[in-house]
């Protein structure tokens, strides 16, 4: 344990070298949760307990906490950037990540989870399972990353661990098991009993940096007796010696040693989630929770990962991680600061020398290392090498999020992280002409940092469009510029990003001729336009049946190229087009005249011709919503929501608050912040987040439709 100044100063140290643990004692992991759940508090006391930092610093003081390093940050008391750091627990290396809790930067999680082994899920002891724990949940699921529960601020008014544990059951099927029995809640939460080894451990000290170890209280011996039994219970689901244990009724005879083994094989294929408890603010439980870490999560050696033949992109290989064989890394993060990009990167295979080169799997350019550094929110320490298993940043690299990096070109290339569309936009423009330029360098470093922020230029406005996950999103890169580039900006109003979809399949016959002297242009196709079939993911389906060389094979790619360049903006309103099903059935070409070139435009000509004749819709992205109110406004809540074409999914009582959960369409919600302090006198909040797209009601559709071609009318 971290328990004198040397120690640290050792601790420090040690990380600071260019010295690696075995690979078998690394551990990467992050700390993930709904917004305001206590992670980067939790991120903090690891920080001190381990050694790392000498001095605790909170979220509320002026200085803010180590990993939330950015101005922002500080001021808001958010983290809007995921935050890399090493530490040493024991004896093993534990790569840290902290990511942000709000849903408009739900990419630092996604991103961050695809290169982890391991994860701890922090939960509200009053809260629980919230809509953004939900979220953290599938990206978790997506990546097969194990987790270990966290319950944090138990100290609360209101807590209830046991609650939290039946959420995690019902609502995120994640098998919890409590590790863990409290002693005291609320203002009365005094520590926790250990149900493995059956001892009370309190926190004393000024920071609770020491523990001690006591007998279990005489108040709730049967209740973690119980609690105990019902651990084991669970365990023995999974291992036939403690089965016959537990059915001899000698669970006395099962072994610590024998617990945590079956424990850690359960948690490592994502069986079984152990439950810590403790309060992070008031220095409670994160030594155990440390233990766990290194006891249950995996290490590198102990998962199987995989990656992408570079010649069969459908075939996958193993990948051996240790510092053996070819190099094989991923570029997962990109930030850009004024002495050139830094790029983290997670090795799975080989290692890393300075000096030496790799090359980009995409690009097939060969880069040279010339500094690597382990991180420590922003500061850095260099390092000479870094092996498989490690998670390192690279300094001067020209590259992309997800890109691959190998020894060897070709090599392979490893499957990137899911990015979700954005789903709101406004259109950016500098207020000093003078300042354009700057814009444009803002905006292009933003745009390689962050892959849901997406920038382009509105063909017929000449607007910027910046479009984003949410108003929060936006509302924080353009207060970036104006700190970090000097660049006063206009912002328009935030606009929703609609698609068109067809309803009903529609026939067509076209002939695309041109005659310009010499060799004209010709091409012919007959085919269907119409929604794609119930059951598919897919927002575009091509498909031909042309028989007998009635369209020569080789235009047919060139088809459809034609119809993928419609596609980014439709016919009806100019927005992107989705749900289409595209089928070639005939057609005819003229040995001279036909080409690539008049095969893509004849396609293109198609689409924008009889798309609307599958009398197409507009679908809106509708947002999942949850509000925290006091009850007594609960109806003027509700009331307001349904006028927004809101729809109510649940209502729970949370001591005098109650949570509402639910769906309402982006459009409705701007503004919505003002509203509802106004409604609940400033005492009600909430968060959104993108759930899919649906058909927008018949009268608004062709008021949106109007009101966009009064815009291209006057540009």
């Amino acid at each position: 344990m971290a328990a004198t100044v040397f120690y640290r100063l050792f601790q420090k140290e040690s990380i600071m070298s260019n010295d690696s643990c075995s690979i078998a004692k690394i551990r990467n992991i992050g700390i993930a949760a709904h917004i305001d759940s206590g992670k980067t508090t939790l991120s903090e006391r690891i920080l001190f307990y381990a050694g790392r930092i000498h001095r605790i610093n909170e979220i509320a003081t002026g200085a803010g906490a180590t990993m939330d390093s950015m101005d922002l940050e500080r001021e808001r008391g958010i983290t809007i950037q995921s935050a890399a750091t090493t530490v040493r627990w024991q004896d093993c290396q534990i790569n840290l990540i902290d990511t942000p809790g709000h849903v408009d930067f739900t990419v630092e999680v996604e991103r961050s989870l695809r290169v982890l082994d391991g994860a701890v899920l922090v939960l509200c002891a009053v809260g629980g399972v919230q809509p953004q724990s939900l979220t953290i949940d599938r990206q978790m699921r997506r990546y097969k990353v194990p987790r270990i529960a966290f319950i944090n601020k138990m100290d609360r008014t209101g807590a209830d661990p046991f609650a939290v544990v039946r959420q995690l059951d019902e609502k995120l099927a994640c098998h919890p098991v409590m590790m863990q029995y409290p002693i005291g809640r609320e203002q009365h939460f005094e520590g926790v009993v250990d149900l493995v080894s059956m001892k009370a451990i309190y926190f004393d000290g000024k920071n609770g940096e020491k523990l001690r170890y006591e007998e279990v209280p005489a108040a709730i011996l049967e209740e973690a007796k119980a609690a105990r039994n019902k651990m084991l219970e669970a365990l023995s689901m999974f291992s036939d010696d403690i089965l016959e244990i537990l059915l001899d009724e000698q669970s006395e005879n099962i072994t610590e040693e024998m617990i945590y083994r079956v424990m850690a094989d359960a948690i490592h294929h994502d069986l079984m989630t152990p439950v810590y408890l403790g309060t992070a603010y008031r220095n409670k439980g994160i030594q155990p929770l440390l233990d766990a870490i290194v006891r249950f999560l995996p290490s590198p050696l102990d998962l199987e990962p995989t990656a992408l033949e570079f010649e069969e992109p459908h075939r996958e290989i193993k990948l051996d991680p240790t510092a053996k064989g070819p190099t094989v890394a991923m570029a997962f993060k990109i930030v850009e600061d004024p002495y050139g990009s830094l790029v983290f990167m997670r090795i799975y295979q080989g290692s890393f020398q300075k000096g030496e080169s790799y090359y980009n799997q995409r690009t097939g350019k060969k880069e040279r290392f010339g500094r690597i550094v382990r991180m420590h929110a922003d500061e850095r320490a260099e390092i000479d090498a870094a092996q498989a298993g490690e998670i390192v940043a690279v300094l001067g690299l020209e590259c992309a999020s997800g890109d691959t990096y190998c020894s060897e070109y070709p090599c392979c290339t490893l499957q990137s992280m899911y990015v979700p569309d954005p789903v709101i936009q406004v259109a950016i423009a500098t207020k000093k002409n003078e300042d354009a330029n700057r814009l444009g360098k803002a905006l292009q470093r933003f745009r390689r940092e962050d892959p849901t922020l997406l920038i382009a230029t509105d063909q017929e406005t000449s607007e910027t469009i910046m479009s984003g996950m949410g108003e929060l999103h936006l509302e924080v890169y353009v207060e970036r510029i104006r700190r970090e580039y000097a660049v006063e900006v206009e912002v328009g109003k935030p606009r929703v990003n609609y698609r068109e979809a067809p309803t009903e399949p529609f026939k067509f016959d076209y002939r695309f001729r041109k005659q310009t002297g010499g060799s004209g242009q010709y091409a012919h196709i007959v085919g269907e336009l119409g929604p794609i079939p119930e059951g598919s993911d897919e927002e575009f389906l091509f498909e031909e049946h042309v028989v007998g060389g009635r369209i020569p094979r080789q235009y047919l790619p060139a088809i459809e190229k034609g119809v993928r360049k419609t596609l980014e903006k439709g016919p009806v309103a100019g927005f992107p087009i989705v749900n289409l099903h595209y089928q070639v059935n005939d057609g005819s070409y003229h040995e001279v005249d036909s080409s690539d070139m008049s095969f893509q435009i004849c396609a293109q000509t198609t689409v924008r011709e009889f798309f609307p004749k599958t009398k197409p819709c507009l679908l809106e992205p509708v947002m999942k919503i949850a509000i925290e109110c006091p009850q007594a406004f609960q109806g003027t809540v509700v009331g307001d929501l349904s006028q927004r074409r809101g729809l109510i999914v649940s209502t729970d009582m949370i001591q005098n608050n109650v949570r509402i959960e639910g769906e309402v369409p982006l459009g409705e919600t701007f503004g919505y912040s003002t509203d509802l302090r106004s409604m609940t006198q400033g005492q009600g909040t909430f968060i959104l987040m993108f759930s899919r797209y649906k058909p927008m009601p018949a009268y608004l559709q062709e008021e949106v439709i109007r009101t966009r071609k009064e815009e291209q009318k006057k540009n």
